[in-house]
């Protein structure tokens, strides 16, 4: 019997909630309906302080995003069952990633932080509520990121081509599809994706990202501090491996600069461009083998001075986004998070081991019951 669920998504960029609509059925997926709901700015600028641990944040503020954010988790359910036409009693279950405030895999006692209440969804919506995906991959030794790649598998296979999977949301990670199952699924962040793009200019000309990548390719790459940045270790750390804000922000690429001040803020954005580019193509280079075709989802897919330059560095390898694989490039990974809610009440496993690192698969994810 098909059932229906709701995914839920707030990346590394907050730039709003993505809401996706998902009828799974034996195994199959289709993309019903989406709606992307804004967080307003009084609350996006707290959770960026409490992701960046900004002085001035503290235990009540996290406390109190963690509830706003719920109710605005909720609103978006809200929305998009209204514009759906479907009651909220037909959901199976609703799957919530969460707003990640700190990611911690490698430290002594590991940890991956993500907040939203999902008892306020629940209660609010009136629809079992399920989160916290990644806490039982770190109590199996794994990274708890990235989940994507457990989905993408499901989705995304082909018994003819050997894919990757690209997302570019705030860090670019990857999934790698084999087309012979008896090769094993493998995933991994690569390195930063938008983030440091849109906080530069966001920084330098107030503008929420570069759009189409224009800044970017309206000057020229500085070589020397892009080889600078290709020399950070995580970009040659083999996988597995995650990142995030804690790594990638403006205090590291400051760090980065200060052996080539002055330079020109148009030529860092360019350089940031490419760096992005190139910690992509470094990685599939490096730790993938037989690539035919890389499919790109998330918010870069529509960078095109980005992709101009990935397509460039991937020479004969098809590039193209998930569009045209049957979900468009913004939702897949709302969708994702729909299929692991289904995951979790079919009492499935929804990571990968050999993407995080964990000693084996587990059922993830924390069930809030409905009312």
């Amino acid at each position: 019997m098909p059932e229906l669920y709701i995914g839920l998504m707030s990346g590394t960029s907050m730039d709003g909630i993505d809401a996706a609509l998902v009828e799974i059925d034996s195994g199959h997926i289709r993309l019903l309906n989406t709606h992307q709901h804004p967080i307003h700015h009084d609350l996006k600028n707290q959770l960026q302080k409490l992701a960046l641990n900004e002085p001035g944040t503290d235990l009540d503020m996290l406390g109190t995003c963690d509830t706003e954010l719920g109710i605005v988790f909720a609103d978006a359910c809200i929305q998009l069952l209204k514009q759906s036409s479907i009651k909220p009693s037909a959901i199976k279950a609703i799957g919530s990633h969460g707003q990640t405030i700190r990611h911690q895999p490698g430290i002594q006692h590991p940890f991956s932080m993500q907040i939203g209440d999902a008892s306020q969804i629940a209660y609010r919506t009136g629809i079992t509520t399920i989160n916290d995906f990644r806490r039982k991959d770190i109590a199996a030794g794994g990274q708890g990121a990235p989940l994507a790649p457990a989905f993408h598998q499901t989705f995304f296979s082909s018994p003819d081509h050997n894919r990757v999977i690209l997302n570019i949301g705030g860090i670019a990670n990857i999934s790698y599809l084999p087309k012979d199952t008896n090769q094993h699924c493998t995933g991994f962040d690569c390195g930063p994706g938008n983030t440091l793009m849109d906080a530069w200019i966001q920084k330098k000309q107030q503008k929420e990202y570069d759009r189409n990548g224009t800044w970017a390719a309206s000057n020229n790459i500085h070589q020397g501090l892009l080889e600078k940045l290709m020399q950070d270790d995580f970009i040659h750390r083999p996988p597995p491996k995650s990142s995030g804000r804690e790594h990638y922000n403006l205090g590291w690429l400051n760090r980065q600069l200060r052996s080539f001040s002055p330079i020109d803020d148009g030529q860092v954005q360019a350089t940031l461009c490419a760096f992005t580019a190139h910690s992509i193509y470094y990685a599939i280079q490096h730790f993938l083998t037989s690539v035919d075709e890389i499919i790109v989802c998330g918010g870069g897919a529509h960078n095109r001075h980005l992709i101009h330059l990935l397509d460039g560095l991937s020479g004969e390898t098809t590039l193209r986004k998930t569009d045209d694989t049957g979900i468009a490039a913004d939702w897949v990974e709302a969708a994702a998070f729909a299929w692991l809610a289904h995951q979790t009440l079919h009492q499935l496993p929804g990571n990968l081991p050999d993407v995080t690192g964990a000693s084996q698969a587990v059922i993830l994810g924390a069930i809030h019951p409905a009312g």
